[in-house]
């Protein structure tokens, strides 16, 4: 089912019911994290807390939300780096909650990524349940959970909170839901700069319905969807789609003074960029250098070829043709960034479409072999979070 066809959704009530063992499965995996970290971070003489709220973007992003933008560092080296390549959304939110309640700013991105990682976990359950089934759906929702970097979910990051407008703006497009498919995109291209996948995703439907339409009208102008969606809803779920990201964008080319690209450059100071997978390939091609190293190359190209694989079973699967768009912008952006080669991992966390092959698999065996197969990777994930985020963390 590469073309969208637009399907419905159950009553909000019943829908929560529906996905309230996904949300179950996850909220046990994200704590089971969570005390791991704790027990792991207490045993070093570290605090879990600020391991999930005061270490590298995270206080970033408290910096923008306590005293906005205009912060920058200068490094020896000539690079600059600006609180500018920062989007808004996560700030703005730390800002109201920390207004609105006793906790502080640190808290409040803490708070808000535990909320945003419970409804993108709804979202990736909504999205699997309309395209495999509900027992897919759950699925997927631990398999998202159990990631070997699932803990980033629970820092006060970006990455849940995007997710979850990800998540339920593929859900609207695949439902019908035009305009709240639009607004929600907006919102995420306000949230992260690869909420340019969700647009380009909304962007495919709407176009790929505009082209089915126009072949499905009859020669006297009747259709043959007799409740279509509304043409004129679908061009203004298109406009807004971008809204979001071309704002922030063209605010920082403001403030930079240099214009419409104003925000290249601040990612420039950054050293990141986008030269398609060039950098990354040299990476993995220098890490054959020596022996030790070599082995870290053979796992990087396993773990590149496996991304590619899900993608292409996928498409084999017949995922909509929303999943696909998004799903490649993603993975393409992540892969092909010229910098962070550490975060490409914590990168690919939105494309959780790539894991739909997977859920389908694992959702036909059985409940108890399922099970054990999800507690076990569970237990290996919460171990590699609390040895990851005590150690190098993501950058």
């Amino acid at each position: 089912m590469t073309d969208l066809e637009t399907r419905a959704a159950p009553p909000r009530p019943a829908a929560l019911r529906r996905a309230a063992p996904a949300l179950l499965g996850y909220a046990a995996v994200r704590a089971l994290g969570l005390l791991t970290l704790a027990v792991w971070s207490g045993a070093r003489g570290k605090s879990a807390y600020t391991l999930l709220t005061a270490r590298w973007d995270s206080l970033w992003y408290t910096r923008v939300a306590e005293l906005g933008y205009g912060y920058e560092v200068r490094l020896p080296n000539g690079d600059v780096h600006s609180n500018l390549a920062f989007f808004p959304l996560l700030p703005w939110l730390e800002r109201l909650l920390h207004a609105a309640t006793p906790l502080s700013y640190a808290g409040a991105g803490f708070t808000v990524s535990l909320l945003a990682s419970l409804a993108a976990a709804w979202g990736i359950f909504a999205v699997a349940d309309l395209v495999h089934g509900r027992r897919a759906g759950v699925c997927a929702v631990l398999l998202w959970a159990v990631l070997p970097v699932g803990i980033v979910q629970s820092m006060a990051y970006s990455e849940s909170l995007f997710t979850a407008l990800a998540a339920w703006s593929l859900y609207a497009v695949l439902t019908g839901r035009w305009l709240t498919a639009g607004l929600l995109a907006a919102l995420a291209g306000l949230t992260r700069p690869v909420g340019l996948a969700v647009v380009a995703a909304v962007w495919a439907a709407g176009i790929a319905s505009f082209v089915r339409m126009r072949s499905e009208t009859r020669p006297h102008g009747a259709h043959g969807e007799e409740h279509a969606p509304s043409p004129a809803r679908r061009a203004l779920a298109m406009l807004l789609a971008p809204l979001g990201a071309a704002a922030y964008v063209l605010w920082v080319g403001h403030r930079t003074g240099k214009g419409p690209l104003g925000y290249l450059d601040v990612q420039a100071g950054w050293r990141n960029g986008f030269d398609g997978g060039y950098a990354f390939a040299r990476f993995v091609a220098d890490k054959f250098t020596s022996f030790p190293s070599a082995l870290a190359g053979v796992g990087l190209i396993v773990g590149v070829g496996l991304v590619i694989w899900l993608y292409v079973v996928g498409v084999r699967q017949g995922q909509p043709l929303p999943l696909l768009v998004y799903t490649g912008a993603v993975t393409a952006l992540a892969l092909c960034a010229s910098s962070y080669f550490g975060s490409k991992p914590r990168l690919l966390l939105p494309a959780f479409p790539l894991l739909l092959p997977l859920a389908v698999a694992l959702a036909r065996l059985r409940t108890s072999r399922s099970a054990l197969v999800v507690g076990g990777v569970a237990a290996l994930s919460a171990a590699y979070g609390a040895f990851w985020l005590n150690g190098s963390g993501p950058p």
